[in-house]
């Protein structure tokens, strides 16, 4: 809006319109296409081929964008999608670029004027490759876009700024080469059998078995009373598939090769959709209650 080029935004009430949106996209010559993953997800189950797009950019954010919807769609448009971080209470703070290579399942590097940092609880920084708290730091100079307060919530305000830091309740991590990793929410981040798991690298597994159109990982308590918490998966399944023990025991298997023997989902339950928010963002903390 800024330099004057024309904002689509597309409402959908009720329940969302895959097709609709594509042929929105045709009518109108959309080039710049910005959804969460969610409808990157969706989308990919289209036959794609039949839509005239004019697209020459594409984007995501919202939640991490798992690496098979990126290689799904640059196969059929030739495009990257460019990830990026942010929150309510901040701007764009990491970004991937059009001058650097992306890697598939990273968010970027920060923003011109964000001091990006991963952290432990006491603002120190993680060695490369350690996951810890996605932080922005503060310095002498307030960052640009961040937000001023949480209106009279004097306690969460304690828990969000300390040791110079902004903490985003986010977990991650940083490679060698100063991308960051989104592993997940701190409230998300599964604790079993004394590891620490992050669902958005099991959910990235199981993306990649053409029988997953959507999924959510979450830790939920050991029926058996052995291990206290396990990992859970809630799949939906593209339309070629049904849910079958066998398929379950194929999903659980492939899990265990991408990631690692103990992060495999012990319970994986088929829904026909899964609880989002109205911007399309999973919600896990619902399936957490359930």
């Amino acid at each position: 809006m800024i330099v004057g080029a024309a904002v689509i935004q597309w409402e959908t009430p009720g329940r969302f319109d895959a097709d609709g949106l594509l042929r929105m996209m045709e009518k109108f010559g959309v080039t710049s296409f910005c959804a969460p993953p969610t409808v990157y997800r969706l989308l990919i189950q289209q036959d794609l081929s039949k839509y005239n797009l004019k697209l020459r950019h594409s984007m995501s954010a919202g939640e991490p964008l798992n690496p098979e919807v990126i290689r799904v769609w640059k196969r059929t448009f030739g495009l990257e999608i460019y990830d990026f971080y942010g929150q309510t209470e901040t701007v764009c703070v990491l970004s991937n670029y059009p001058f650097m290579p992306i890697k598939y399942g990273s968010v970027g590097k920060p923003t011109p004027g964000h001091d990006v940092r991963i952290v432990d609880d006491e603002g120190n920084e993680q060695p490369i490759g350690k996951s810890g708290n996605i932080a922005l730091y503060l310095g002498d100079q307030r960052p640009p876009g961040l937000f001023k307060e949480y209106w009279k919530d004097d306690d969460i305000m304690v828990k969000a700024f300390h040791h110079n830091c902004y903490f985003t309740g986010d977990q991650g991590y940083k490679d060698g080469e100063g991308y960051f990793w989104f592993v997940g929410r701190d409230d998300d981040v599964i604790k079993s059998s004394g590891y620490r798991i992050g669902p958005f690298e099991v959910e990235s597994a199981l993306m990649e078995h053409p029988a997953v159109a959507e999924c959510a990982v979450v830790g939920v308590p050991d029926p058996k009373g052995v291990r206290g918490i396990i990992v859970k998966a809630y799949v939906v399944l593209t339309k070629q598939f049904k849910p079958s023990d066998a398929l379950t025991k194929e999903l659980q298997i492939r899990v265990k090769k991408v990631t690692a023997p103990y992060k495999y989902p012990r319970i994986i339950e088929y829904r026909t959709e899964l609880p989002k928010t109205i911007s399309g963002k999973i919600l896990r903390r619902e399936l957490r209650k359930q």
